[in-house]
């Protein structure tokens, strides 16, 4: 956030109120409501519960949309939280610390996976996150990296609310490698989060009351020109014996995984062969000069 929106006539203020006189001043029009405290405690976290509930633009209304742009997995933690209780739909970033690399993810509770369904190794495997950091190190930074997560975000966000182009659920973004790889994460049924369970349950029930939809397989027409002048005809130049021979053992694959080729069995019992010879490769090529 320094990088991007602080200036420096608004030192001694807070990240809170840097951040929102920069943005009042980029556009007066919208509508801002700061609040600086730490969500990870219980009366903050009580309070933030409550305008995610009732902080939407009509009065009493909950928000349609929450982005999360916090730095630390405590934080990350206490917004999945809230959102998995309340069925709120979130919008996660973040950047690594080695400053290139990033990454948004869109949450729907119950039909995704949360931030808790696949915990990072160190906190799967109960180690303090604080150790991990340096005191008095600060993670490295690059604005640039900073400022393409957040545009990517801003985009996902625009396409989910106004419904046009593809959502990402996960995109990730490599800068080293100029590497965007993008994935659904299906939430996990043994989630730490028992809001999150209840979430999945929940959006199982929907799925199961909604009417089935079965898919209609369209018939290709069968192409059929009206003249045939030169009479042309495609066919193919392999038969099925052929191909059979062709073929080699099909692997024994889990359900739903087809093969594109299978390597052909080697056939050593036919076929002529070239015996070993003492002669050297300049005779060798000699003879084959006379022929």
């Amino acid at each position: 956030m320094n990088r991007l929106f602080f200036q420096p006539h608004q030192a001694g203020l807070s990240k809170v109120e840097a951040a929102e006189h920069t943005l009042r001043s980029i556009n007066p029009d919208v509508s801002f409501e700061s609040h600086n405290h730490n969500i990870t405690t219980m009366d903050n976290f009580t309070h933030f519960m409550e305008r995610i509930s009732y902080g939407g633009l009509e009065e009493g209304k909950p928000v349609d949309l929450i982005l999360s742009c916090v730095d630390n997995y405590e934080a990350r933690m206490a917004i999945n939280t809230a959102c998995n209780e309340l069925g709120q739909i979130w919008m996660e970033s973040g950047v690594s610390e080695n400053a290139v690399s990033g990454h948004i993810q869109l949450i729907i509770p119950g039909e995704t996976a949360c931030f808790a369904c696949a915990p990072p190794l160190v906190v799967a495997a109960n180690i303090d996150e604080k150790t991990l950091k340096r005191e008095g190190v600060c993670a490295a930074s690059l604005p640039t990296t900073m400022g393409v997560v957040a545009g990517l975000l801003v985009q996902n966000v625009l396409k989910f609310l106004l419904k046009f182009g593809t959502v990402s659920y996960y995109l990730g973004y490599n800068a080293m490698q100029d590497f965007f790889p993008t994935m659904t994460m299906k939430p996990n049924t043994q989630c730490s989060d028992r809001y999150c369970r209840s979430q999945q349950e929940e959006y199982k029930k929907k799925e199961a009351e909604c009417p089935k939809v079965e898919a209609v397989q369209e018939e290709e027409e069968e192409v059929v020109h009206e003249d045939n002048q030169w009479g042309i005809e495609l066919v193919s130049e392999v038969t099925d014996a052929e191909l059979q021979a062709a073929s080699g053992a099909v692997p024994d694959l889990p359900e739903g995984i087809t093969v594109a080729y299978t390597i052909p069995v080697e056939d050593t019992e036919s076929g002529e062969t070239v015996g070993e010879t003492e002669q050297s490769l300049e005779d060798l090529m000699a003879q084959m000069r006379k022929l």
